[in-house]
């Protein structure tokens, strides 16, 4: 599994334009209804961590007081800063700050296509790997609970869950999906469904 990760991102880089990126990949019409202001920048760590020569994909669960997506289920990332290099940068940065998560432990394999979510950020996800014995340590006011997923739980399509959503007069198909007792859906479970399509080379 993990040559075939990294086979299938080995040529992907981070956009010069994460905005520019995200909103060329929408339909016409939706980023005008959408979006009255101009997109905001952000990036997400999408970390694997093999466990066992299996890979499972870590997930964070956000407070319920946080202006953004609270209490949804999440990728460890959030906007990107003056300071930052570019996504990779917004992303290591943002993992550490929230779950403890070294960049030392962290190594990256590659991106995803920027998206744009009705919120109103340009999120690029970057793939890593990270080591089995990584140190984790959550920010109590953004991350309620980190927990792991099995990769092979995301690959079956048994598991997925196509839906659709009526956003500000658009309908759109989503993706969801229940792994215990949680529901990953929104920007989170596209960006999965993206990466499992990747590795599918769908």
């Amino acid at each position: 599994m993990k040559q075939l990760i990294e086979r299938r991102l080995r040529n992907t880089k981070p956009p010069v334009d994460p905005v520019g990126a995200a909103l060329a990949r929408m339909p016409d019409g939706i980023a005008s209804a959408w979006f009255s202001r101009p997109l905001v920048s952000a990036a997400v760590l999408i970390p694997l961590i093999e466990r066992d020569t299996r890979f499972s994909i870590l997930l964070t669960q956000r407070t319920d007081h946080l202006n953004d997506h609270p209490g949804q289920i999440s990728f460890p990332g959030g906007r990107t800063e003056p300071a930052d290099a570019g996504p990779c940068h917004t992303a290591l940065r943002e993992a550490q700050e929230e779950i403890g998560l070294a960049a030392e432990s962290v190594t990256v394999v590659g991106y995803l296509e920027s998206l744009a979510i009705v919120t109103g950020f340009a999120v690029t996800p970057v793939v890593g790997f990270v080591a089995d014995n990584a140190e984790f340590a959550i920010d109590p006011f953004e991350v309620a609970d980190i927990f792991e997923v099995p990769l092979e739980f995301f690959l079956d399509d048994a598991n997925h869950q196509p839906c659709e959503r009526t956003v500000r007069g658009f309908t759109l198909p989503f993706s969801e999906y229940h792994f215990d007792d949680r529901r990953i859906w929104g920007a989170t479970a596209l960006m999965i469904r993206g990466f499992t399509n990747t590795l599918l080379n769908k």
